[in-house]
């Protein structure tokens, strides 16, 4: 008996001493997410993924991540450098400080105005408002 909860021991210090293995790690290639009233943010690698339904909420591509939006009726102010963006959803009013590389609408009856950069601009939904400004 003495055996077997020396044993039941062991194994359990090693299984926590395995699970506890890089929680101090510095990865930033792990996925990250949030959520609550103002939609739901995962960010894998570069890309930030968000969507949402009716919410107002500011997002930070920092220096160059890229984003990707769904959802609808949101009202969206993007701050930072975007590197290449993906709307899709409809009726959406997303504005961006600035986008470099690309900017991508497939969905319908959105608003999307950036400020500064010069993206290939792909309109490939309907009804949908690109512009600078």
């Amino acid at each position: 008996m003495k055996r077997l909860l020396l044993g039941g021991a062991a194994l359990c210090a090693a299984t926590l001493g395995l699970s506890a293995c890089g929680s101090t790690s510095s990865d930033t290639d792990q996925p990250t997410a949030t959520a609550g009233s103002s939609g739901a943010q995962i960010e894998i690698g570069n890309t930030i993924n968000y969507g949402s339904l009716g919410t107002t909420a500011d997002l930070d591509c920092a220096d160059g991540k890229s984003l990707n939006v769904g959802g609808s009726n949101n009202t969206l102010t993007v701050t930072g450098t975007c590197a290449n963006v993906n709307i899709g959803g409809a009726d959406n009013k997303i504005t961006f400080d600035r986008v470099d590389k690309e900017l991508s609408v497939v969905g319908i009856n959105n608003t999307v105005t950036y400020r500064d950069g010069d993206p290939k601009v792909n309109d490939t939904g309907s009804n949908n408002t690109v512009s600078k400004g």
